[in-house]
């Protein structure tokens, strides 16, 4: 085999995206030629580089292979994809080919790849189910890292696809109550099916917030301005974990009045590392394979609200941009 050829996406400038032919050469010793089936578009971090408001002076993410320089145009981004392993290189296991395999891979229609990139995907799981991975796993940490407890009050701004992965985690804990805030009807109802006790628009019910005394509360709306919602309604003590990433847009954040006496905790959480206090027990595989079953028990594929072929890949973040009341997880299609 001398190599072939793939489409690849590739962002161009700011909110231009681009569809472009490569080739690929053959699997070298140790790699795997992966043929893609689905990949999933982040709504959040992706739409940062799509508008170009990704920091530039940072890593886009510094734990997966080629995405440890900063976001400059023209490049390549996105972390969820599966495909079909169809050919292995040189002291690759047999046992590999034919496998469906998760990888922290841009979106592109084939690609080369090392074994330990790969994450085999569990027997009866459909390769769209497969693709939304990252989310339950960044969501679980996000549950970690607020160490939700017996009883206590919990609120999650945001209810975007991560939002509502960890709404559907917050669910199973015995918790006194959860609540959610969503500008989006269809978001706020996808989040009651979820588990949540209520779910509310921040704008048209402004009197929701006010009097709650909540013991955690989390910020994933990706907005900058919500940061101080949060606090408002976080008690005494309470915590605040903010998972949302506002690449180059800032806020101020009200810390005068009563959060200066409230001894709450804001906590950054993301998924490239797990909380010292919990890794002597918690590796990143196990850590894997927590979500591995979280996400058969979630089934989110039921939030995928649009796919389109990977040909039609602008026309699915422009819809990502400016219909976000119309869609929450969007993905991308290959044929086979």
């Amino acid at each position: 085999m001398n190599g072939s050829s793939r489409d690849a996406l590739l962002f161009v400038g700011p909110r231009d995206v681009a569809i472009v032919a490569e080739r690929v050469a053959a699997p070298g010793s140790g790699e795997l030629l992966v043929e893609t089936v689905v990949s999933a578009i982040s709504p959040g971090t992706e739409l940062l580089v799509y508008r170009g408001e990704a920091p530039s002076g940072v890593a886009l993410d510094t734990s997966i292979d080629g995405m440890q320089s900063a976001a400059r145009f023209p490049l390549k981004y996105g972390y969820a994809t599966v495909g079909r392993v169809v050919a292995l290189g040189p002291g690759v296991d047999e046992g590999w080919r034919g496998r469906l395999a998760f990888c922290l891979h841009p979106h592109e229609s084939r690609f080369l790849a090392r074994a330990d990139e790969l994450y085999p995907v569990p027997e009866g799981l459909a390769a769209e189910q497969a693709a939304l991975y990252p989310s339950v796993e960044t969501a679980m940490t996000l549950v970690m890292d607020g160490r939700p407890m017996i009883g206590e009050h919990v609120a999650v701004f945001g209810q975007g696809i991560i939002g509502l992965m960890v709404t559907a985690q917050l669910a199973r804990f015995p918790l006194a109550s959860l609540v959610t805030f969503d500008l989006h009807p269809l978001r706020r109802r996808l989040s009651r099916e979820l588990g949540a006790d209520d779910a509310v628009d921040p704008r048209r019910e402004p009197s929701a917030a006010e009097g709650r005394d909540c013991d955690l509360v989390y910020e994933l709306s990706g907005d900058p301005a919500t940061l101080d919602d949060a606090i408002a309604i976080t008690g005494f003590c309470g915590r605040v974990v903010i998972g949302s990433w506002y690449g180059e847009r800032a806020a101020p954040v009200a810390l005068g009045g009563a959060f200066h006496r409230s001894r709450m905790r804001l906590i950054s959480s993301q998924v490239s590392t797990i909380d010292p206090a919990l890794s002597g027990r918690w590796s990143k595989q196990r850590r894997r394979d927590a979500a591995w079953d979280l996400l058969t028990l979630i089934a989110p594929a039921r939030l995928v609200t649009h796919r389109f072929p990977f040909a039609a890949a602008p026309d699915a973040y422009a819809l990502l941009d400016r219909h976000p009341e119309e869609a929450v997880q969007v993905l991308l299609t290959y044929d086979a």
